[in-house]
């Protein structure tokens, strides 16, 4: 897998802030990109994402190797990747829950996550909260994700457009977020790869200081080298104010090696 996916993280405290609560990781050998982005006074977000995002690599790590790209799970319908990144969202919710009850100075603390695995040729993103992926595909850049916010609530039933609430003074607020209650809906997304694709996972410092048509320039002029994007975009945010934690980690897709059940079947039809 790690021949098959390249993936480089950057995050950058940005210019206004004074700690760096955002938290990324990532494992290449079993397609595994994890990004959170705290919340919470006294280093409680600090202490959040990374809870989160050690808790769920850990857990994946002893989980995703042993999963075929293929197996759905029959109680769910979900394939068994998107299980597994579920259950490892979970746990942290409860982690993250635990140590806020246990330790008074943390209480409220809470993050963001977003998790993608790339498991052959599928690839699983789950998430909550308002950092985001992003997928790059013959040069167009698609947001992925959709937003846990009170704003793009307000967008979805019309009240905002897009670009109204890009302007917006509570685009921040959001709607869900690991460790604020004992349980958390997690969003599940499940998806083909191809190679070529790019995947970019993003905290709310990029996206809201770089609007989607800047950021698919950059990726456009530095793809052939990740660490450079990243860090083109860490600077672009940063020249547009820098005023939140910036985290960004992009995924190449170099190859997908075998292709998925549904798929041989759909080939053999119009091979015949």
């Amino acid at each position: 897998m790690s021949n098959a996916v390249e993936i480089v993280g950057h995050s950058d405290t940005g210019l206004v802030r004074s700690q760096n609560e955002d938290y990324i990781g990532n494992i290449p050998e079993i397609g595994v990109a994890v990004l959170a982005d705290g919340m919470g006074g006294y280093r409680g977000g600090e202490i959040a994402s990374a809870i989160a995002v050690n808790t769920i690599m850990e857990q994946l790590n002893k989980t995703v190797p042993n999963l075929a790209a293929d197996q759905i799970d029959s109680k769910t319908g979900y394939y068994l990747q998107s299980v597994a990144a579920r259950e490892s969202i979970v746990l942290a919710n409860e982690a993250i829950y635990k140590a806020a009850q246990e330790q008074p100075q943390y209480q409220g603390m809470g993050t963001t996550v977003v998790v993608a695995i790339i498991n052959g040729n599928r690839m699983t993103i789950s998430h909550v909260g308002d950092s985001r992926l992003y997928r790059i595909r013959n040069n167009t850049l698609e947001q992925v994700t959709v937003d846990h916010t009170l704003m793009q609530e307000l967008v979805d039933r019309g009240f905002y457009t897009k670009e109204e609430a890009r302007e917006s003074l509570n685009k921040n607020l959001v709607t869900r977020a690991l460790g604020i209650e004992l349980s958390v809906a997690v969003d599940i997304k499940e998806e083909m790869v191809v190679p070529g694709d790019l995947y970019m996972l993003c905290s709310d410092g990029l996206h809201d200081m770089v609007d989607d048509e800047k950021i698919a320039s950059i990726i456009q002029a530095h793809q052939k080298d990740l660490a450079n994007t990243a860090s083109e975009l860490i600077k672009a945010a940063n020249e547009h104010g820098g005023k939140d934690n910036i985290s960004v980690l992009l995924i190449k897709i170099h190859s997908t090696g075998k292709q998925g059940g549904w798929l041989k079947r759909l080939l053999g039809i119009f091979s015949k």
